[in-house]
This record gives C-alpha cells, sequence and structure tokens, in this order.
C-alpha cells in the first residue's frame, strides 16, 4: 500500500507595534507564549537550542493532539528555527520545519514565519495549520495593545 504524503509550504508576514525585544520575549518566554499559542492547552517551553516546546490538548472531534517543537537555532531578535511533529492520539499526523524572523521597523516589528509541511494522509490539511497559525498570529498582536488604566 502506498501512502501519499502531501507537502505543502506557507509564509505568513505579520507587524506588531512593538520594538523588537519585546516581541521576540513573546515567543521566548514560556507565560507569554502559552497565552498566545497554546491557549487552554497544557504547555511547556524550553526556549535553547535543542530545548523542547510541547503543547497538549484536543481536536473538535476530542482527540489528543500533541504537538513537540524542538528549537535549532535561536538568534535573540534575529531568528528562530525549529523542527515539529503534531501527533493525534498515537499517530504521526504531520512534521514540519519552521522558521520566524524578526526585523526591527521604527519602533515596530515585522516578523515572517515560514513553515514547510508533511501532512500524512487522513490527518492534518496544510491549510488547516496554515489557518490556525495564522489564528496564532493575529491573538499575538493582542500582546502588544495598549493598555488604558
Amino acid at each position: 500500500m502506498i501512502m501519499e504524503v502531501t507537502h505543502s509550504t506557507f509564509t505568513l508576514e505579520r507587524h506588531y507595534p512593538a520594538p523588537i525585544e519585546r516581541v521576540f520575549a513573546a515567543w521566548a518566554t514560556p507565560a507569554a507564549r502559552k497565552r498566545w499559542m497554546a491557549q487552554g492547552a497544557e504547555h511547556s517551553q524550553d526556549f535553547v537550542v535543542g530545548g523542547l516546546e510541547i503543547v497538549k490538548g484536543f481536536d473538535a472531534e476530542g482527540r489528543a493532539l500533541t504537538h513537540q517543537a524542538r528549537y535549532a537555532e535561536i538568534l535573540p531578535h534575529e531568528r528562530i528555527l525549529s523542527t515539529s511533529t503534531l501527533h493525534a492520539e498515537d499517530q504521526l499526523s504531520t512534521v514540519s520545519v519552521t522558521s520566524v524572523e524578526f526585523e526591527a521597523d521604527g519602533d515596530s516589528t515585522r516578523i515572517v514565519l515560514t513553515e514547510h509541511g508533511m501532512y500524512l494522509p487522513g490527518q492534518e490539511q496544510p491549510e488547516w495549520r496554515e489557518q490556525g497559525t495564522a489564528q496564532q498570529l493575529d491573538i499575538l498582536a493582542a500582546e502588544f495593545a495598549p493598555t488604558t488604566p
């Protein structure tokens, strides 16, 4: 039986009204990362080269999902490279490689996230991953929203 793997790449760009140090910290600090990336899920993060980030939650059908990422490169305020897997229950769903690039833009920060994914048959679809990642980046914007007294 030949199983066909779907290969897909997407790139998302966002501008945040905050200095690059604050935007990078939102990726590097476990409490901040959980707020925008792992809402309502179990989350742990060891933000060092070789360290793991693990998110455990459930999909709409109640299946246990586990996302595990290993940091391959961390250049503060410049770039984060990681490899990751997603399991639905005990079944591998996706394998991906992700880069997040940070660029100062005056008092703001521009990020470019590119993900190369391999999606196994009958599992997550590339469009779902892109949509979910875009939603996470939109939620991240709340980290930089002005606070009112």
